[in-house]
């Protein structure tokens, strides 16, 4: 299961990467345009498949009856299970 541990890691970074690209929209602090194009891709092209992939694979994990924690840290799965209520909210105003 170091897998999930490895994905996991992934789609925190990408989470990270998502909350800069709010910022972003929200005032233009880099002055560089290859910083701000990185930023915006991996936190929502790559985040929008890797953030919904890890809670998909924490579903199945609990579903075998396996206990999560003894392979991905607690706060690690808080903090992507916060991170896919956040996409979903950014998509909703996007498309409301």
């Amino acid at each position: 299961m170091r897998w999930l541990l490895f994905l996991s890691r992934i789609a925190f970074l990408c989470g990270l990467f998502f909350l800069l690209a709010i910022s972003l929209l929200i005032r233009d602090w880099a002055n560089n345009d290859a910083i701000v194009s990185t930023i915006i891709i991996i936190g929502t092209l790559i985040g929008a498949v890797a953030v919904p992939l890890v809670n998909t694979c924490y579903l199945i994990v609990l579903f075998w009856k396996r206990e999560l924690q003894s392979f991905v840290p607690a706060w690690l799965i808080g903090a992507n299970m916060l991170f896919l209520v956040v996409f979903g909210f950014y998509l909703y105003l996007q498309n409301a």
